[in-house]
């Protein structure tokens, strides 16, 4: 009969307990339905802080008329709350007051006449995630039974079972909310980026809707910008904004370039100093993409919590609306560079025809053909771009060089790299501020392409045709440059009458020379796949030494040999003979010359 009323009660409390209500409304059903049908006098559920050493009263049931102030903290060393976690199974204390082991129940069942008390661990958390335990007391002095503790252990399990669903309820209540603000602040974003994109109040808006850090690299402005410091760095977020605006920049610019360039699955481990504090970290590195190209970056450095859907719902919306800003700088870019590139490209390709309107086309742009200038040329490497284009990346990467330097001039971007006009200093061929100036131009250009570009200082040019004459020359030394495997700043004293040679590669003359010297031997080659040019040119290279020769090659010296002794058998070629080996030398450069003009 018992068992009965009893599985009849659980039948009351599930029902009890499971009536709707937020967590505390389910825990405070949860109390009265074990003092009501476990035959307890009072209860209390508390959650136990182990951090601070404290139990804290959640939720009361207390049906005494008296109003008095009752203690809602209590010291884990004199609760058995803790005790009960820690062995994961009930406490019982038949008479209170003369126990001697947890003085604040003693203390207290004399102030609130009570006797035994019982305290049954939860397997369940508040809000807080702090750990639950349920404590009835009994007026008299009871003896609690094995069926006692099964009963109230299976109304403390169907509160559980509540609790973990309001928990449930609870987070996708939050989510739900999250992703509806995700929404709303993405159509925001866009809008306001569609406006006006300035990043100034874009950032802003972006800072607070995260709780991770957020660096924002853009190629289209060379421009670092950050937030807050990554969580842990023992950076403050002051040093670290003045850290990524300056000295950390170009390595942060750097990072994103790199990660872009070679994607790798797992997010790359960088190491930087921030005002003498060392910091390793492992952000997540997302492209910001407009018309195809990579234009920027957003470094997303590791929190505290874990990415939810929410968070990457807002993370896209970030990304799309400063690939909108950054499209729009891109535009921008575009329209105001299209002319003057257009035109210096008219100029230098001679479609010219009247000095006076060229002159004042050029004038409209802000550059003055009439004034004496000289040009900095910056050829790049032949190497394909994966990520952002020479107008988008490499533009303003030098244009931000040329106040640093005391340079004044017109940055021009052209299919085949960058030109910088710069006005004539007389009195010197190279000064000190544009010979730094090439260097660091070298040295940022190499950093962004990770290959080595092609630097060349022009002579004066006077008037509109000496543009051509200029242009001609300084690429005619960087194919020179190319075909000796040279790069950086170049120099016509590095190459002695090369450049004339070049000049004149495509003239019937030379040609017919490099015919007569080598023709036979070339063609021999290219109808029966033989290596006999090019053993014969890595001979002359390496001084017509043939351990070094054999050795750069790949050959036994004996295989050299015997190949050195059918060329000369084939085709009378003997370099062993000072004055004809300098012919052929000569007339092998050339060849490599003309390959590479009509390529």
């Amino acid at each position: 009969m018992v068992e009965t009323s009893r599985i009849q009660s659980l039948r009351v409390v599930a029902s009890l307990i499971n009536s709707g209500g937020d967590l505390a409304t389910v825990l405070q059903r949860l109390v009265l339905a074990a003092c009501r049908h476990a035959n307890w006098s009072m209860g209390s559920i508390m959650a136990v802080d182990v951090e601070h050493g404290y139990g804290l009263v959640v939720v009361r049931h207390d049906p005494t008329l008296i109003q008095r102030p009752l203690s809602d903290r209590w010291e884990l060393a004199t609760s058995p709350s803790l005790v009960a976690l820690r062995r994961n199974e009930p406490v019982f204390i038949r008479d209170a007051r003369v126990s001697e082991e947890f003085p604040g129940y003693r203390r207290e069942a004399f102030e609130r006449d009570y006797h035994s008390v019982l305290v049954v661990p939860m397997n369940g958390t508040d809000d807080e995630g702090r750990p639950l335990v349920l404590s009835v007391v009994s007026r008299s002095i009871v003896d609690v039974t094995e069926e006692d503790l099964t009963f109230i252990g299976m109304i403390v399990q169907l509160g559980e079972i509540a609790v973990e669903r309001q928990h449930r309820l609870r987070a996708e209540t939050l989510a739900a909310e999250r992703l509806q603000r995700a929404l709303e602040v993405n159509t925001s974003l866009l809008l306001q980026a569609l406006e006006d994109g300035a990043m100034d109040t874009l950032l802003p808006r972006i800072r607070d809707l995260l709780p991770y850090s957020l660096v924002i690299v853009d190629f289209t402005a060379n421009l670092v910008t950050a937030d807050r410091a990554p969580s842990g760095s023992g950076i403050t977020d002051a040093a670290w904004q003045a850290a990524a605006a300056s000295g950390l920049g170009p390595a942060i610019m750097k990072a994103a370039r790199d990660a872009i360039d070679h994607p790798t699955a797992t997010a790359p481990t960088l190491f930087w100093e921030v005002g003498g504090t060392r910091i390793r970290t492992a952000p997540r590195i997302d492209p910001l993409t407009a018309d195809g190209e990579a234009v920027g970056a957003l470094m997303i450095f590791p929190g505290p919590q874990p990415y939810g859907q929410a968070d990457q719902l807002l993370l896209d919306g970030i990304k799309h609306a400063l690939s909108i800003q950054m499209l729009r700088n891109v535009i921008r870019f575009r329209y105001e560079n299209r002319t003057l590139t257009d035109l210096f490209l008219e100029l230098v390709e001679r479609r010219w025809r009247d000095h006076r309107d060229i002159g004042q086309r050029a004038l409209r742009l802000g550059l003055n053909l009439d004034r004496p200038t000289q040009m900095i040329v910056v050829g790049l490497p032949d190497r394909g771009r994966k990520t952002v284009s020479a107008a988008a990346d490499l533009h303003p990467t030098v244009q931000r060089l040329l106040p640093l330097n005391g340079v004044a001039g017109t940055l021009v971007t052209v299919p085949t790299g960058l030109v910088c006009i710069l006005p004539f200093e007389a009195g010197e061929r190279s000064p000190g501020p544009v010979k730094r100036l090439m260097a660091q131009i070298a040295r940022a250009v190499g950093d962004i392409l990770h290959a080595e570009p092609f630097v060349v200082l022009t002579n004066r040019c006077n008037a509109p045709p000496d543009y051509a004459d200029a242009w001609e020359r300084s690429w005619r030394m960087i194919r020179i440059a190319q075909e000796f495997g040279r790069s950086g700043i170049l120099d016509a004293q590095q190459f002695g009458p090369l450049p004339m040679l070049l000049a004149a590669a495509n003239t019937e003359e030379v040609r017919g020379y490099v015919a007569d010297s080598i023709g036979a031997l070339i063609d021999y080659d290219r109808r029966h796949g033989t290596p006999y040019m090019e053993t014969l040119a890595a001979y002359l290279k390496t001084g017509c030494r043939t351990k070094a020769c054999s050795d750069q090659l790949g050959l036994h010296v004996t295989t050299l040999r015997y190949r050195l002794a059918r060329i000369a058998e084939l085709f009378g070629i003997d370099v062993e003979n000072p004055e004809r080996r300098f012919s052929v030398e000569l007339a092998v450069h050339l060849s490599g010359v003309i390959d590479r003009t009509s390529s």
